[in-house]
């Protein structure tokens, strides 16, 4: 590359500690034999998560249309054919749901679709948050599947729309702290100004008003125009789950100040006994604030990482001072430039909002299989945590949600750093976590993330390992 040619230094002071130094250790020593639990990432089926049967089923039948008519003529076939199991064959519950799906599709898995995704799949989503919601003819607010946006995972939409409101460096966007670094890099490249809130760790990372008040005030006497406040439930990288007097604040406090919400709630299945309210039905008829709300495929029990599929959904669009077009009419622009989110995604996000009726062919094993997937996170979570009772110095709070555990390091050698113990951690025991200061933290405080993945019998082999390394590393 020239010398001579400047970069974008937006893009330079980006910081992404998911795929950071640890990642980049673990993957040389990988490369070197070494036997490596990459715990740095909610990525469940590179952990060995298997796939829900439903989603592939209709995904390969989807994929290659000419299966179903073979499944049909096989199955009309099935005395003849001996040694086969019922349990081989696709039912025709699955077989006519993915026939429908490309009916509906028109134009196939190949083809570019509308730049929202296509109506009958909106709609299908609408259906769903209607569902979560308890929304009836005589109560509650609707969704609008003109005010959903497919896209390329939740990623996407949270990046298209902070783009609309980030103008200048002087236009600000609350986050919490610690928080999934997308929102702080989003904001980094975006050239505008990071606003840090700090739940409150010793109470199970709750939030009140003053909390919020505090750092709206600081931005304020920084001359920052605080335009959104994003709030991740359940959260990442905590794993808290807000409860409804947290929502509430949290909501009254936005329509004070005249900021958006984003509501990124891509574990909302991710629960575990625990009670999951949506921004959505929290904001009721209040048509005042507005909200983008945010689901994806990658996340919950379904653990579709690789395949990108996500939704949000617009409630009370802002106005657009300046300009003839509706806020919906812009982000449609917007979304246009990347012509349509992958097809494979959308019909993801489709089999998401669609699970099998009680009732149906495949309702006994979706469910089975969703229920196992959560149960097994769970236990693995209560494994990890019950490990942090005897490491030294070493505290855990707040509900178990998300797939994630965010313990506090309450003491490290001097001159050490939460990174430090990180690497030394991966280098020791092969174990791939994230240091707390990647996520942001409060001043003088350690911590680290860990994805509660790994199968059981790796953390039955991996934990007495790490209790041991902790407690000698802490010595020193």
């Amino acid at each position: 590359m020239s010398a001579g040619i400047p970069l974008n230094q937006n893009v330079i002071n980006m910081e992404y500690a998911v795929r950071g130094p640890l990642y980049h250790k673990a993957a040389e020593l990988r490369s070197k034999g070494r036997n490596i639990i990459p715990c740095n990432i909610g990525n469940p089926q590179a952990l060995g998560q298997t796939p829900i049967s439903f989603y592939r089923q209709a995904l390969s039948l989807l994929e290659y249309p000419p299966h179903i008519k073979r499944e049909r003529t096989l199955k009309g076939q099935a005395p003849a054919l001996k040694g086969m199991d019922n349990q081989e064959w696709i039912s025709d519950y699955v077989l006519d749901f993915s026939e429908d799906f490309l009916t509906k599709m028109e134009t196939g898995m190949g083809a570019y679709t509308d730049s929202k995704g296509p109506r009958f799949i909106r709609e299908a989503v609408s259906r769903f948050i209607d569902k979560r919601d308890g929304v009836t003819p005589d109560r509650g607010v609707p969704s609008i599947p003109d005010h959903i946006f497919l896209t390329d995972g939740a990623s996407e939409g949270i990046k298209n729309i902070m783009e609309l409101l980030i103008s200048d460096g002087n236009d600000g966007i609350m986050i919490p702290i610690p928080t999934y670094p997308l929102y702080s890099a989003t904001i980094a490249r975006l050239g505008g100004a990071q606003v840090n809130y700090y739940p409150d760790e010793d109470s199970g990372w709750t939030l009140n008003r003053e909390i919020l008040e505090e750092s709206f005030s600081r931005a304020k006497k920084d001359n920052v125009r605080v335009k959104a406040i994003v709030v991740i439930n359940p959260a990442n990288p905590t794993g808290a789950i807000l409860d409804r007097k947290s929502i509430k604040e949290i909501i009254e406090f936005s329509g004070e100040k005249g900021l958006v919400i984003f509501a990124d709630e891509v574990y909302q299945d991710n629960l575990y006994g625990s009670e999951f309210m949506s921004f959505a039905k929290a904001l009721g008829d209040n048509r005042d604030i507005p909200l983008f709300s945010f689901h994806s495929a990658s996340k919950g029990f379904y653990g579709e990482c690789g395949h990108r599929g996500g939704y949000f959904e617009v409630r009370n669009p802002p106005g657009s001072p300046g300009g003839d077009n509706g806020f919906i009419d812009i982000l449609f622009k917007q979304a246009s430039v990347n012509l349509c989110s992958n097809t494979i995604g959308q019909a993801l996000i489709y089999l998401l909002s669609s699970p099998p009726p009680e009732g149906s062919e495949p309702y006994d094993q979706f469910n089975r299989e969703k229920q196992g997937i959560l149960a097994d996170l769970y236990e693995k979570a209560v494994m990890i945590k019950d490990s942090f009772k005897e490491m030294k110095a070493v505290e855990c709070f707040g509900r178990v949600g998300a797939m994630y555990l965010f313990p506090r390091i309450n003491h490290l050698p001097g001159g050490k750093t939460d990174f430090d113990y990180c690497m030394s951690l991966l280098e020791e025991t092969g174990l791939t976590t994230v240091n707390g200061s990647g996520f942001g933290q409060r001043a003088g405080t350690h911590h680290l993330r860990i994805a509660f993945l790994p199968p059981k019998d790796t953390l039955e082999d991996v934990l007495p390992r790490w209790i041991e390394f902790h407690n000698n590393y802490i010595r020193d």
